[in-house]
């Protein structure tokens, strides 16, 4: 997928895609130490506003990034959604979908991706479906799309709305789940948010 470009994407449209852009990379892999230094930074920004529900699951993560340590969060994320055999919690939505079958799930949303242009690269290892990969798509769509809130909404109601309520749920139940327990709620914070953006649009 290449870069796309922001040239056209409305203010509010680039600070949306960064959101998203910031959560895909959290649960694509566990932060290394610039990414939780830099998260734990931006409390100073809403130090002592008061905010919605998100600001505040912002305000708690930047505080516990502050404090975390790199390896260990990597650590957690393994154990969380790679495993030794099967992992505890799945971070693939058609998972959590009503649809039955995940090859059903993932041919739909290949055709999908290609009706909108769109393809997973030879190199990356990840089936479409993985949470890390919708939030990328919808970062493509805001930036790309000129405003296309249809598109938008297309991808998020099939695939994203129904399924990031339980995989929040799964990693909320998983015992190892410290740090990433506070990365789903502000996960489920924003696109609660998105949910009903995207009703009105």
């Amino acid at each position: 997928m290449s870069p796309p470009s922001e040239s056209t994407a409305s203010e509010e449209d680039r600070a949306r895609a960064n959101f998203y852009a910031l959560l895909s990379r959290l649960l694509h892999a566990g932060p290394d130490a610039a990414l939780l230094a830099s998260i734990a930074a931006s409390e100073q920004v809403l130090e002592g506003e008061e905010g919605p529900p998100l600001a505040e699951a912002w305000r708690v993560l930047a505080r516990v990034c502050a404090d975390a340590d790199a390896a260990a969060v990597q650590q957690e994320y393994t154990e969380i959604f790679v495993g030794i055999g099967q992992a505890p919690v799945t971070p693939y939505c058609s998972h959590y979908l009503v649809e039955s079958g995940t090859e059903k799930v993932l041919v739909g949303l290949r055709e999908e991706l290609a009706g909108l242009g769109l393809a997973r690269v030879p190199s990356a290892s990840e089936p479409e479906d993985h949470i890390a990969a919708l939030l990328e798509i919808m970062r493509h769509l805001l930036l790309s799309g000129g405003g296309d809130d249809a598109r938008q909404r297309a991808v998020f109601e099939r695939y994203l709305e129904p399924a990031y309520p339980r995989f929040c749920e799964a990693v909320g139940r998983c015992p190892e789940a410290r740090f990433y327990a506070i990365v789903v709620r502000v996960l489920r914070e924003f696109l609660d948010v998105e949910t009903e953006a995207l009703r009105m649009a």
